[in-house]
């Protein structure tokens, strides 16, 4: 495995309160375009320039190729920020951010490629729903991803497909260019991520811009970035449960002076819960990641648990308020289609605890 291993970028002291600061100069302009991006499904290349002089679009970008190399306590605090001006946006940036996470796996000449262009958009789907023959210097990708956040406008994706003849789970990367896109993204919420299907046909991908999965999921304690170190599956979490933070803030912001004392004050206080189930699990992984310590099942279904209770009382504060203007409607809506993700959804995560709480060691 292969990752950066330049002086460690944002995780403590000023840069990280900077990046946070400049995620919550932006939402004036992110909540000026929410609209626009819910009406035509994409983001406003004005909320896209925005994250991108802010810096967010280099968060887990190796600080070897220009990146901040964020711990996950800067993560979710810049998302939750973008999510206060625009879930969908807060859920694209997220996305990316993950996917320049996987990138960073890659040969050093790919991710001198990748992240040769400035504040690179990188989306992807880990679930192999495509195949790989390998064929003279590379593989064939044949196959379709549904889901793929902010295709449209990114430049590469790292999505997964079967390794043939063995069927072993492999990451892509993949230029956008080379992918069809089919516009299939036509929800009630989350709109303008744009989560529409990409698809290969005889896609040819050469052999250093294939690498196998396993691997990328496990943690590397020995990594020389703390970035790195981490598994990617509590990574993931803490980075998803952030735009559900941002979403129950919004909700409290634009209802000021609009509804009741109490409920803005019930609103108020599951918006802290929401946020202190999403602070733990950064704070754990990154502690976790800073010792290069092991991972026990527990650990990893304390994560989700927080993830589904960070989710669950985010989208209660937002019910609470109600969705009486159009920029609440447009809040619940997109609450409600992040709590129907299969990984955020509030009972898969107590499901998964559930097993550790009884005292059964499951993996989950």
């Amino acid at each position: 495995m292969v990752h950066g291993t330049a002086a460690h970028g944002a995780g403590h002291g000023t840069e990280r309160h900077e990046l946070v600061r400049r995620a919550a100069g932006i939402v004036p302009v992110l909540r000026a375009h929410a609209a626009w991006g819910d009406e035509h499904r994409r983001l406003h290349e004005g909320a896209l320039e925005a994250m991108a002089d802010a810096g967010v679009l280099r968060l887990r970008v190796p600080a070897a190729h220009g990146g901040h190399e964020a711990d996950l306590a800067t993560v979710v605090g810049v998302i939750a920020e973008l999510a206060r001006g625009d879930g969908s946006a807060a859920w694209t940036a997220a996305v990316w951010a993950i996917s320049t996470w996987v990138v960073g796996q890659f040969p050093e000449d790919v991710r001198h490629e990748v992240f040769a262009k400035p504040d690179v958009r990188v989306t992807g789907i880990l679930s192999p729903t495509a195949t790989a023959e390998p064929v003279g210097g590379g593989v064939l990708v044949n196959g379709r991803w549904a889901f793929t956040t902010g295709a449209p406008q990114s430049h590469w994706t790292t999505n997964a497909a079967m390794l043939l003849p063995d069927r072993a789970p492999v990451a892509l990367a993949i230029p956008l260019v080379d992918l069809s896109v089919v516009d299939d993204w036509h929800t009630t919420g989350l709109r303008a991520t744009g989560s529409v299907t990409t698809v290969a046909k005889d896609v040819f991908v050469p052999a250093e811009r294939v690498l196998r999965l396993d691997p990328v999921l496990r943690a590397h304690p020995h990594a020389a970035a703390p970035m790195f170190r981490a598994p990617f599956v509590p990574a993931a979490c803490a980075t998803v449960s952030a735009p559900a933070v941002g979403l129950a803030r919004a909700a409290v912001d634009a209802a000021r002076g609009s509804v009741p004392a109490s409920g803005l004050r019930e609103a108020t206080v599951l918006a802290d819960e929401a946020e202190f189930h999403a602070r733990r699990t950064a704070a754990v992984v990154d502690l976790k990641a800073a010792g290069g310590e092991e991972w026990t099942p527990e650990d990893r279904a304390g994560v989700r648990r927080d993830l589904g209770e960070a989710c669950l009382r985010a989208r209660d504060a937002v019910d609470v308020l109600g969705g009486d203007s159009p920029t609440r409607h447009r809040i619940q809506r997109d609450m409600h289609a992040l709590n129907l993700h299969a990984i955020l959804h509030p009972n898969a995560n107590l499901e998964r605890y559930g097993p550790v709480f009884a005292g059964s060691r499951h993996d989950g």
